[in-house]
This record gives C-alpha cells, sequence and structure tokens, in this order.
C-alpha cells in the first residue's frame, strides 16, 4: 500500500529535475559562450591596469610599431595613427592597411576620430600620448606602453597581451629570434660576424651615427655583429654630428639612411655628405661597401615587420655578394 505513493513522489521529482534541465539548458542556448563577463581579463601597463571584456574586435592603435605588431598578429585596425612617412602608410604594410582610418600622427592624435570608431580597445605610448590618457579611457579601455627606447620585443609583447593574443604573440617572436639566429650562424660560417658594422642617418635637420641603444642597434648586437669602437656603446646615438666627425662613421661596412619627410630636405643633406671627399675618402666607401637602406626600415617604423626587413638587407648585403 505505501509503495505507489512513494513510487509517485520519485516520479514527481525527476519530472521537475527534467524540467529544470530543459531550462538551464534554454537559458545556456539564449546566452553566448563567449559573454565578456566570463572572458574579462586585466592588463598592467605603464599607467595602471585595465581591464578589457571579451576579445576586442574594433582596435585602434596609436603607435607606428604598434600598427605592424598588430598586422603580424592577424589583426586589421580600425583606426590607426599616419605613418611618418607614406601617403598615409608605409609601403612595406600600405596593401594590408587598406579602408584603416586615419587617427592623427603619433604626436598629434584626434580625439574625435578616435572616438567616432567607438573601438573596443585603444592602445598607445606614455612618451608620446601621457596627457591624453584620461580622455582615451573614457572611450575605450586604453593600454599604455612605458617608453619607445629599448628592445623593441617589450612592447609587442604588451600588445600582444593587449588584445588576448599572448601564444600567437610568442610564436611571431620565436620566429624573428629564428631567423636572428640562423644569419647569426652563416656569418660565423663566412668568417663575416666580426664585420664592423656603421650606421648613419642624414635628416633635414641633422646627421647622426647610430649606436647600440637604437631600433637597428639592438638587432645588429642580438646578430652578433661587431661595431666601429665609437659607435659599440650603450647609447642611442651621436647626434648633430658635423663633417669634422665623418672619419667616426667608418667602418668594415656602412649602412646610410635617410628621413625624407613630407616637405623634403632630406635628400640634399644626403647627397651633400656623400658626395664630400671626406665622405668619398672613408675605407669602407672605397671598397665599394657604403649602401644605401631604407630608413623606414632600418630606423623609423621601429616594429616586427620592419626586424625582418632589415634582416633580409643584412644576409643580402654580408652575405649576398
Amino acid at each position: 500500500m505505501l509503495k505507489q505513493p512513494i513510487y509517485l513522489l520519485v516520479l514527481l521529482a525527476a519530472l521537475v529535475l527534467a524540467l529544470a534541465g530543459c531550462g538551464a539548458e534554454e537559458e545556456a542556448a539564449a546566452t553566448p559562450a563567449d559573454t565578456k563577463s566570463e572572458s574579462s581579463y586585466t592588463v598592467e601597463h605603464a599607467m595602471g591596469s585595465t581591464t578589457i571584456e571579451g576579445t576586442p574586435e574594433k582596435i585602434v592603435i596609436l603607435t607606428n610599431h604598434g600598427t605592424e605588431a598588430l598586422l603580424s598578429l592577424g589583426i586589421t585596425p580600425v583606426g590607426a595613427v599616419q605613418s611618418w612617412t607614406g601617403d598615409p602608410w608605409y609601403d612595406h604594410i600600405a596593401e594590408e592597411m587598406e579602408g584603416v582610418e586615419v587617427v592623427g600622427t603619433e604626436s598629434e592624435i584626434s580625439l574625435e576620430a578616435i572616438a567616432a570608431l567607438e573601438p573596443d580597445l585603444i592602445i598607445g605610448n606614455k612618451m608620446r600620448q601621457e596627457e591624453h590618457y584620461e580622455a582615451l579611457s573614457a572611450i575605450a579601455p586604453t593600454v599604455f606602453e612605458e617608453t619607445l627606447r629599448g628592445d623593441w620585443k617589450v612592447n609587442y609583447e604588451l600588445i600582444a597581451e593587449a588584445v588576448n593574443k599572448k601564444e600567437e604573440g610568442a610564436e611571431v617572436l620565436a620566429a624573428y629570434e629564428e631567423r636572428v639566429a640562423e644569419l647569426s650562424a652563416q656569418l660565423e660560417e663566412a668568417g663575416k660576424l666580426d664585420t664592423k658594422v656603421s650606421m648613419v642617418r642624414f635628416m633635414p635637420d641633422d646627421v647622426r651615427i647610430y649606436h647600440k641603444d637604437s631600433f637597428s642597434g639592438i638587432i645588429l648586437d642580438e646578430i652578433g655583429l661587431a661595431r666601429p669602437a665609437s659607435q659599440d656603446v650603450n647609447d642611442f646615438a651621436a647626434k648633430g654630428v658635423t663633417k669634422e666627425r665623418v672619419p667616426e662613421m667608418d667602418g668594415d661596412v656602412i649602412f646610410y639612411f635617410t628621413y625624407e619627410p613630407a616637405e623634403g630636405g632630406g635628400q640634399e643633406v644626403e647627397d651633400e655628405w656623400i658626395n664630400d671627399p671626406l665622405w668619398q675618402n672613408l675605407e669602407a666607401v672605397k671598397a665599394g661597401n657604403a649602401y644605401e637602406v631604407s630608413d623606414t626600415i632600418w630606423n623609423t617604423a621601429g616594429g616586427v615587420k620592419a626586424a625582418n626587413l632589415m634582416l633580409d638587407d643584412l644576409e643580402a648585403k654580408l652575405l649576398g655578394e
């Protein structure tokens, strides 16, 4: 007599659980698997910490090297600062940047243009845009790099973290470092790793000899190439160089590059210097080992794509001729 009511209670409980399960499945189906609350992450950076909800899709980048970083990660930004040279992008990234909105320059960003894009994330640099950090943060979550000096890979890693692609970023850097190691081994095998490499830059209002703590200087150091004694110092560059210091430009090989802004003036300075008897008398010049290379690649762009293209130049000039 008691067995039937117990059976009915068990059956009723099972029915309630089944209905509850259906409701939970319907609720789960109605809620995206990648809800922002479940996929938020926090990035520590130069201005503090920023929490980003979900993986950002509409990104505004405020540095030229940052643009290269995003492209290498398979991300096309919705907005970016104009390249230092180009109309509006460097030649080596122009095709990938089709349709991207210009939001000013690194030194003079447009808050209005950035806000109009309604970004999910803004990535900038403290040295360039510190005064705008609060205004940018009011538009979207904002992450700032600390500096533009030193190893470019530090900023690259921060950008990869900011866009939630740390693993992909590590793969890109590993591929670059593998290329560096391969080139170093090839140069050593060819007996050219001790080649003293000199770097000179011509600008409309300045002439510089580049040292180790520069974008291209760091890459030379990674490879293990030698530098002339006056350039083998942990400094950025000798600025305001006069012609009395032309002998300091000599090396086994000279790579020189010229910054040519839209208003011109750089080429005239280059022509004046390389046609000067003092330059013509340098040992590297007389030996035919002075090579003109792209200022964009060797200095101005400062990103991962430029770094790889600089390796191409070094391989071609030091091993291919």
